[in-house]
């Protein structure tokens, strides 16, 4: 009877450890294939955004002379006039640059997406700028805007039409040159976007609209834009976060000029920690412009996916 027993007792806790000691070898496996990237991100990602936060707290240049500051880079961040005027050009450009740049995306889709002839030479022409390197295309903008003889100012007097215009040589015209350099080189990853969240809506939709007889803009405003509102504030999000990085295309077609007009914040990062050597305050201002981007990003995230959802 006591052998019966133990035996009748023994069998299920031999099948409870067995799924365990499966779940356990299935984690360690996963984290075996995890941990070179986690090596790789915890070292690329967090460990600079970790020195940075340090090197903040600090004055003296980088690496020589460094001594502790507290919080005295944060504080003198509120009463340098650069940094207002640099952070509040970023923020003009973000408000000039998304509407436009997405909004085109969206209509540069919509065409290549019409199934016409010559669609396919459509999109490889729109996107192919995405793939130049910044110095290439501050090279060819600066070759065509500038005022005498440039590109356009030749086209325009061939056609007879004799016209110097100072593209870098005010606030306006300098971030308008600006403006058409990003517009031209980024907006084809734009476009990419939507076009792929334009083939995901089904032909159905539209058939049965069709036969319903609604119109073009019916059919846009009804199917086409709200099944679209998932990739559009994607789109808007990675444009609002790329806007506020704005660096190579002042640099290199006006050099924040003329005076500081046209500087954004990294450009402004880029004078203090390389021209000036102090990198303590540049990791400052570093760090507010991070917390300031995460911060508008989790707000529009949320009211976008929020419209989402509803």
């Amino acid at each position: 009877m006591r052998d019966s027993t133990i035996d009748h007792t023994s069998k299920p806790a031999k099948k409870r450890r067995k799924p365990l000691r499966n779940k356990v070898n299935s984690y360690l496996a996963a984290l075996l294939f995890l941990a070179p990237f986690m090596v790789l991100y915890l070292w690329f990602w967090i460990y600079p955004i970790i020195k940075g936060f340090l090197t903040s707290l600090t004055t003296g240049a980088f690496g020589v002379n460094e001594t502790f500051a507290g919080l005295g880079n944060y504080k003198y961040m509120l009463s340098d006039d650069k940094f207002w005027s640099s952070f509040g050009n970023t923020l003009y450009f973000v408000l000039i640059s998304t509407p436009s740049i997405v909004i085109i995306g969206l209509l540069m889709a919509l065409l290549v997406n019409m199934k016409l002839k010559g669609t396919t030479f459509l999109r490889s022409a729109f996107f192919m700028p995405y793939m130049l390197s910044i110095s290439v295309v501050g090279s060819i903008w600066v070759f065509i805007l500038q005022s005498n003889t440039g590109l356009l100012a030749e086209t325009l007097e061939l056609i007879g039409i004799n016209m110097s215009v100072s593209w870098f040589g005010s606030w306006g015209m300098g971030w308008l040159s600006i403006l058409l350099a990003t517009l031209w080189w980024t907006v084809g990853f734009n476009m990419i976007l939507f076009l792929a969240g334009l083939q995901e809506i089904p032909d159905e939709l539209y058939e049965a609209a069709d036969i319903d007889g609604a119109s073009s803009w019916e059919k846009f405003r009804y199917i086409t834009f709200p099944s679209l509102r998932g990739v559009t504030a994607i789109v808007v999000l990675l444009q609002t976060i790329a806007s506020f990085k704005l660096f190579g295309q002042t640099f290199l077609i006006t050099n924040g000029g003329p005076g500081t007009s046209t500087t954004p914040l990294v450009h402004y990062i880029y004078q203090i920690a390389f021209r000036q050597w102090d990198m303590g305050y540049a990791s400052a201002v570093s760090f507010v412009l991070f917390l300031a981007v995460s911060f508008i990003s989790l707000i529009q995230y949320k009211v976008l996916m929020k419209k989402e959802k509803h």
